[in-house]
């Protein structure tokens, strides 16, 4: 594989924090009480370690199956604060994490990575090292997405909502366009593959 410097650079940092992640994982499950929060975390890992062999395969001249399957999100999300949990007092010498703790870092982790992943892609001139990297940046988002809904569950990250007013008045802000008012120009737009 005959890489730009910069894909070797970025790809060997995405390894590097990918073998982090997996190691964090690891310490964040044997620390949690909830089970299905632990059930979560080492799937997440198991899903990182796969992730992290294929990128060695691919760095290594191996080639990686580089493919993506979503998953299927079944859980009941809360919209708006209702039952919302107190945070805790932070504990300033720690031996053990809560597993309010143990998620939020869970899911900044997993919001990192989503964002490094796409822009490490952005970066990229090989065409399966640019999959790679945003198969990673997508798998990200959804371990954050499944790290949320525990999340919410739970009372520890409910979004707020607005009142029906306020929602109407935002969503009335705009308005889709008269493609009809716009004439050839519209036509000559799309003709040429440039839309607006």
């Amino acid at each position: 594989m005959n890489l730009a410097a910069h894909e070797l650079l970025e790809t060997s940092e995405a390894l590097r924090t990918k073998a982090a992640e997996i190691e964090q994982h690891g310490v964040f499950a044997s620390q949690c009480n909830d089970q299905t929060l632990q059930s979560i975390l080492k799937k997440h890992q198991q899903q990182m370690i796969s992730a992290y062999q294929q990128g060695i395969n691919l760095m290594t001249g191996k080639g990686a199956h580089v493919t993506h399957q979503p998953p299927s999100f079944q859980s009941q999300h809360s919209i708006g604060i209702e039952n919302q949990t107190t945070m805790s007092t932070p504990a300033t010498n720690p031996t053990t994490l809560s597993d309010q703790t143990i998620a939020t870092l869970a899911l900044n982790v997993h919001k990192t990575g989503s964002m490094m992943g796409m822009q490490w892609a952005n970066e990229c001139a090989d065409p399966q090292l640019r999959m790679y990297h945003v198969n990673g940046a997508n798998l990200c988002q959804e371990m954050a997405y499944e790290i949320w809904a525990w999340m919410n569950q739970n009372g520890y990250y409910q979004p707020p909502t607005f009142s029906q007013q306020q929602t109407t008045q935002m969503t009335a802000m705009f308005q889709p366009m008269n493609t009809m008012t716009m004439g050839n120009t519209t036509m000559q737009q799309h003709n040429s593959g440039y839309t607006m």
